[in-house]
């Protein structure tokens, strides 16, 4: 069994998924989380499987503290120890403007895309730290480039859900700093995945590629790249820093 094991939230599609699959190439233990769509991660499980790498396959809808405390408890009876975490998992909802939206539509947003977050960082720390008794490990948090671009008329409350992961990142770093943790983030922008459907407009990139420097969207693949060097050895020195994956924007 491999001694690196890495969860990763909402990983049945897009960057999850691209993620899961890069890391297993290199050798890690693949906790595979997912809230919705179960036959999508029970195929990339059978997919990694069959390429040699051990997978977990694990129901938690992020936003719900005793589902997290479950999962987490999971992991560590088929594993042990969870050495990384990729804080993926996120919702979208259709474009609106803000004087249009409701508390309802607000609070669901942030309950997933923030406390999500914060309650499995928090169960992670509990088992990485080495004032805890742990052996260390890297956490990559995934915001978006519409932390910085506010994504007026269409997701304002989507970006400053990720507003808020960049700066639990900045602090969350250098609160764990000295206890063998190092928290970093990545900011996506014009990906093409899913979301862009969840958020009513399937063909958004394609709509904004002329404004983008590169004058193209992005791949998952790209994306994942980015998580996979965060989490390596290779960015041993690197702590509360964000890599922008956005064409340029």
């Amino acid at each position: 069994m491999s001694e690196n094991t890495v969860l990763i939230t909402g990983a049945s599609r897009g960057i999850g998924a691209a993620t899961a699959r890069l890391l297993a190439s290199q050798n890690y233990n693949i906790c595979l989380n997912y809230h919705q769509q179960r036959n999508a991660a029970v195929q990339l499980s059978e997919e990694l499987t069959k390429a040699g790498c051990k997978t977990l396959i694990l129901q938690a809808d992020i936003s719900q503290e005793d589902q997290v405390t479950d999962m987490f408890r999971k992991i560590d009876t088929a594993f042990g120890s969870l050495t990384h975490l990729v804080n993926n998992a996120g919702i979208l909802k259709p474009q609106m403007r803000l004087q249009d939206m409701s508390a309802e539509r607000i609070n669901q947003i942030l309950t997933v895309n923030v406390t999500g977050y914060f309650l499995c960082c928090r169960e992670a720390i509990k088992r990485m730290s080495t004032a805890n008794s742990g052996k260390g490990g890297a956490i990559v948090n995934v915001s978006s480039v519409a932390a910085r671009t506010g994504s007026p008329g269409e997701y304002i409350d989507y970006a400053a859900s990720k507003g808020a992961i960049d700066t639990l990142t900045t602090g969350l770093a250098t609160e764990v700093a000295s206890e063998g943790i190092r928290v970093n983030g990545v900011r996506p922008g014009f990906i093409y995945t899913d979301m862009h459907t969840d958020g009513g407009e399937p063909g958004r990139i394609e709509r904004l590629r002329p404004a983008i420097p590169m004058q193209r969207g992005g791949q998952p693949e790209e994306v994942a790249a980015a998580i996979a060097w965060l989490l390596s050895d290779q960015a041993s020195y690197t702590t509360g820093s964000f890599i922008d994956l956005a064409g340029g924007k």
